[in-house]
């Protein structure tokens, strides 16, 4: 498919009219690497479809320059291949000197004259030497071809990369150009710019000759469009589209690249896939300017070498510094890469596409890739350059001899950890530790490094590091600063190395009482480790409540260290319920007004604080804290961090009665599909789906939790509930039964009584009741309200209220009246919503009832919930709304009707050839133009 090149058609065509009334002439396509020459020269030939004329080619190549008259014989060959018999015979004939231009008695010397004088390079003068006689001989073998082709028959010679050709070619192409009223015949030459042979002599006397320099110019998007539809099938998105300009800036066989790597790897064209656009690195396309970057010049591969080395914002004297070229020299590199059109244009050295440094990088060998990489880092680092742009370079060389690498690498580190990249800091650092192999203090520290770079993505090579390290500090106070950088399990099982470690070194620093401040803190902090560590086990529960009474009703939280022994001690009291919620939640908002928040990382213990939060329903202090720390993180946050603060946010909002904004923040958090969840991650995102009630959402979350094998109680027991959730959904009401007091047994004996974090009695009170055990479901039900009120969060004592009422039919109607007044404090207004809907229906055809449903309508209404609205206006007798007609885009359609066909999120996604993350904002959209809380909804919510 040939774009935009009707203008060098047309001006081809002219000359060939031309040709027709005697006038013979030459054209020269021009232009950079994969700009199209050689496809307009393959389209020529249709030009004379239908006409008297006779069309030579021929395709220079490096590897043939040896053999004279090459591209002279390949001309006449594709000739005579397409003559008639008759016609071939009659030119043999005619031009039979021609053939002895080829035999031993005429092969010209370097300089095409076969005379075997020594004659200046590229004189090409008619001097009657053998090199002309050589000239007219083929010539002459020309004149008689068209006497078999009729009164008007011309010939279009073709000859593609001119700069490769042999030099008796080029003499002879040379001799013909400047015979204007010679054979009526139009010579098209492609040359490519910035070859070293381009400024042969020849090759310039034939590029001089031409009549006209065509030079194509790069596709507009409008035709990077066109050439979308024809390769991918269909048109796409316009996203797409410019995306695919912008990187290939227009280059056909760059553009050609991106659209064949992008079909290969299965990825429609849709603005779902501009990531893939701009991130491909086509392997064609590698190797085709690989080979083109071996033909350079010396000095040009250094320069490309230099330049991939360095990047692409390097300063332009760094750049030649690198490469070894004076001024003159680099000016001249520079030129030839930008005529090739591997270079942007700016004022630095940039490459058009990221696929030339892989082309470069690939035509150096191994050693020669250290070299460079070598030589830019001591460069950079004489320079004063940044250390992280030094330690780039040091991280590709294997040697060790230079005294200043560590130093540079432990800044670079800390340079990658303030910007948030631990996983480059480790980098970086485990390379300062195969530099440093001495057994000290200091290789003690790079460890300590290493590991505080490790716990956020690798809590196993933290622990490990730090146990490496221990031995090699030689104070305490050093190690326990050092223990303490292994972060908490928080709600997980710890390994027995790290509370073994902890408490060495708290042995070893002494009792606090006694030590100066700095070391206080860390023997504190100590103190909330170990005291977390015990939080499965019954008797450390116990001492750790009596721990918190013992620092009175305010308890100190002027220090982190303190803060942190107040989060555990209040987080343990949470578990067994020991505390009210009021007491919980205002001495941990006491914690959270002193905390940065963006110390919240997800591999500290202050989650476990927010977690007393939302036991205790402090909803709206927490959601501000929240959002506060969200505005002072990176815009686009990942990891555990991210997993953790969208989960947290969609929890507040769940909670709240804002299921929408709810599920959009849990997506977003599984849409994190590389991150690491940690326990307090899974213990959150567990309770959205509680809230939600969204089977589907429950069971993407049980996969992704579940691979990680989890082994601490609470999140075990928090799987098996929501499962169990799952189940009864499901109508496996039995069996959840069975695994829901499974849990409860198990929280027991640990001393987990709070219901709030694990809300099995609530479950297995409605599957009590279902399953036809009433005074099973009524027992769980008096323990539940028990419990509730002895903890005291108002939505927990209106459930547990509702939930008996429920029970005891008619007599329960004061219960739920209870239960509404204790949830009008609540934040959480579904739950006031789901009360009056009960208690609506309870009291009959009263307007108590009218008032009540009318309430809990309105409420559901403003909160997005579509399902507790008919259940209020069916208890109100009116009737149904008509379905409200949702305007779905065609993505949504597809994905809503793959779902409708029973596929899982990852099979839509395989299906669409799509990322998970897109079919889940797909769903989310869906769900909220329809007004359902989940694809469980979904079949009721659609026409047939």
């Amino acid at each position: 498919m040939l774009l935009e090149r009707e203008t060098e058609l047309a001006h081809v065509s002219a000359a060939l009219r031309a040709a027709a009334e005697g006038t013979s002439s030459s054209v020269l396509l021009s232009g950079p690497l994969g700009i199209g020459r050689s496809a307009l020269l393959r389209r020529l030939p249709v030009l004379c479809a239908g006409e008297d004329v006779r069309v030579l080619r021929a395709n220079a190549a490096p590897m043939e320059q040896d053999f004279a008259f090459g591209v002279v014989r390949q001309l006449f060959d594709s000739l005579v291949a397409g003559a008639p018999e008759e016609d071939r015979t009659r030119w043999a004939r005619d031009a039979g000197g021609i053939t002895r231009i080829f035999t031993a008695d005429t092969v010209p010397d370097a300089h095409g004259y076969g005379d075997g004088e020594d004659h200046p390079p590229g004189a090409c003068q008619d001097d009657g030497g053998p090199a002309a006689v050589v000239s007219e001989a083929i010539l002459y073998g020309l004149r008689p071809l068209p006497t078999g082709l009729g009164d008007n028959a011309r010939l279009l010679i073709l000859v593609d990369d001119l700069q490769w050709a042999d030099t008796p070619s080029l003499r002879w192409l040379a001799h013909l150009a400047r015979r204007p009223h010679g054979p009526r015949a139009v010579l098209v030459c492609a040359l490519r710019d910035g070859e070293p042979r381009a400024r042969h002599p020849l090759v310039r006397e034939v590029a001089r000759t031409a009549a006209r320099v065509l030079r194509p110019a790069p596709l507009s998007l409008d035709a990077t469009r066109a050439m979308i539809r024809e390769r991918r099938g269909g048109p796409g998105h316009e996203e797409y589209a410019r995306a695919c300009h912008e990187v290939s800036g227009g280059n056909p066989l760059f553009l050609m690249s991106v659209l064949l790597g992008t079909a290969a790897r299965g990825f429609p064209p849709t603005s779902d896939h501009i990531g893939q656009v701009r991130a491909l690195r086509p392997a064609e396309l590698r190797d085709r300017l690989a080979s083109h970057l071996r033909t350079q010049t010396p000095a040009v591969r250094d320069l490309a070498a230099a330049i991939a080395a360095l990047g692409d914002h390097a300063e332009p004297a760094l750049v030649a510094q690198l490469a070894g070229l004076d001024e003159i020299g680099f000016g001249a590199a520079r030129r030839a890469l930008d005529e090739t059109g591997l270079l942007t244009g700016s004022r630095e050295p940039r490459f058009t596409h990221r696929v030339v440094r892989d082309a470069i990088e690939s035509s150096m060998t191994p050693a020669e890739r250290e070299r460079s990489h070598a030589g830019a880092a001591d460069l950079l680092y004489r320079s004063g350059c940044p250390a992280e742009q030094v330690a780039a370079h040091l991280m590709a060389v294997t040697g060790s001899g230079r005294s200043w690498s560590v130093p540079v690498l432990r800044a670079a580190a800390d340079t990658a950890l303030r910007r948030g990249a631990p996983e480059t800091a480790a980098r970086y650092l485990r390379r300062a530790l195969l530099a440093h192999r001495a057994q000290d203090t200091d290789r003690a520290r790079l460890l300590v490094d290493l590991a505080t770079a490790e716990r956020g993505f690798d809590p196993e090579a933290c622990e490990r590091h730090i146990v490496q390290a221990v031995p090699l500090l030689t104070t305490p106070r050093d190690r326990a600063a050092a223990a303490l950088r292994i972060p908490p399990t928080l709600l997980g099982t710890v390994p027995p190395a790290t509370a073994a470690l902890l408490r060495a070194a708290a042995a070893e620093l002494g009792a606090p009482a006694t030590l100066d401040e700095p070391a206080r803190e860390l023997a504190v902090r100590l103190e909330a480790r170990l005291r977390h560590h015990g939080h499965e086990n019954p008797g450390e529960l116990a001492s750790a409540a009596e721990r918190l009474r013992e620092l009175g009703e305010d308890p100190p939280v002027g220090s982190a260290a303190e803060r942190e022994l107040v989060g555990v001690l209040l987080c343990a009291g949470t578990l067994t319920g020991r505390l009210t919620a009021a007491w919980a939640a205002r001495t941990a908002n006491r914690v959270l007004e002193r905390e940065p928040a963006s110390s919240a990382g997800a591999y500290t213990g202050l989650p476990l604080v927010v977690i007393t939060l939302f036991a205790a329903e402090s909803i709206r202090d927490v959601g501000s804290w929240l959002s506060s720390e969200q505005q002072t993180r990176r815009q686009n946050t990942t990891g555990a961090d991210g997993v953790l603060l969208f989960a947290e946010r969609a929890l507040v909002l769940a909670m709240q009665g804002r299921p929408g904004q709810a599920r959009e923040y849990a997506e977003r958090a599984m849409g994190l599909a590389d991150a690491d969840w940690r326990e307090t991650a899974v213990l959150v995102l567990c309770a959205v789906a509680f809230e939600l009630r969204d089977p589907a959402l429950s069971e993407r979350i049980l996969l992704r939790a579940q691979a990680r094998r989890p082994t601490g109680l609470a999140v075990t027991v928090t799987l098996r509930i929501l499962q169990a959730s799952v189940d009864a959904q499901r109508g496996h009401r039995a069996r959840a039964l069975e695994s829901l007091l499974a849990c409860g047994r198990r929280l027991e004996a640990s001393g987990w009584q709070n219901s709030a974090l694990f809300p099995w009695r609530p479950h297995a009170i409605g599957l009590h009741h279902r399953l036809g055990d009433s005074h099973a479901a009524l027992a769980l039900a008096e323990e539940e309200h028990t419990w509730a009120a002895a903890w005291g969060a108002p939505t927990g004592l209106g459930r547990a209220l509702r939930l008996k009422g429920w029970l005891r039919g008619g007599q329960g109607v004061p219960l739920l009246r209870e239960a509404v007044g204790v949830l009008r404090g609540s934040s959480h207004s579904l739950e006031l919503a789901r009360t009056l809907v009960l208690l609506g229906r309870r009291l009959g055809g009263v307007p108590e009832a009218e008032s009540a449903l009318r309430e809990a309508g309105a409420i559901a209404a403003a909160h997005g919930a579509p399902w507790l609205v008919e259940q209020a206006e069916h208890g109100l007798g009116t009737p149904a709304p008509p379905p409200r007609t949702a305007v779905l885009t065609r993505s949504e359609r597809r994905v809503v009707s793959l779902v409708g066909r029973g596929l899982t999120n990852q099979e839509i996604a395989g299906e669409l050839g799509v990322s998970s993350r897109a079919v889940e904002k797909h769903l989310t959209n869906s769900y909220r133009k329809l007004g359902i809380s989940g694809r469980h909804e979904l079949a009721d919510a659609l026409p047939a």
